[in-house]
């Protein structure tokens, strides 16, 4: 009596669990962040204060969450004979956009009468390190082995044709 070939699951790697993990605890993260800096700059320089505040955190959830974002979508590709250079070509355009709008936002804020210096670049440098520990703790709290994403001989071989195994007897 033969088997029938077992389906083998999709592969995927196993940093997409840690980076989705990071996306959803900085969302969150950024979401009290984004409430806590317009409260504070609401209270320093009134509706001017607030924006600048929420544009800070905004500008920086989104440049840090473009990193993770173009990991998740190269990863997609993972177990491709092209794997490694459509990862690098997506996370390097993912750069070089996160370079191209942060010149632009810079050029469009710059001058700007709504804007509060002082209080934008306080909540733009507090969103970022809020991420940055977003991401040491996610790393520290997922278990990732030290050999990961490793394929050993037979781990895709099927038994020959007629072979019996274990569950056959």
């Amino acid at each position: 009596m033969t088997n029938p070939p077992r389906p083998t699951p999709a592969r995927r790697p196993s940093s997409t669990p840690i980076l989705a993990a990071a996306l959803r605890w900085g969302g969150i993260v950024t979401a009290l962040l984004a409430l806590a800096a317009a409260g504070i700059g609401f209270a320093v320089s009134g509706s001017e204060g607030l924006i600048s505040g929420l544009v800070g955190v905004l500008v920086a959830a989104i440049f840090l969450a473009i990193t993770a974002i173009s990991i998740l979508v190269a990863n997609r590709w993972f177990g491709d004979e092209l794997y490694v250079p459509i990862f690098f070509g997506v996370v390097l355009g993912g750069w070089i956009l996160k370079l191209i709008v942060f010149i632009v936002v810079l050029l469009v804020v710059r001058g700007a009468p709504w804007l509060v210096p002082g209080v934008f670049f306080v909540s733009l440098v507090a969103a970022i390190m809020a991420a940055l520990a977003v991401d040491v703790v996610v790393l520290l709290r997922m278990r990732l082995p030290y050999a990961s994403d490793v394929r050993l001989p037979g781990d895709d071989d099927s038994p020959p044709e007629g072979a019996t195994t274990a569950s056959d007897s």
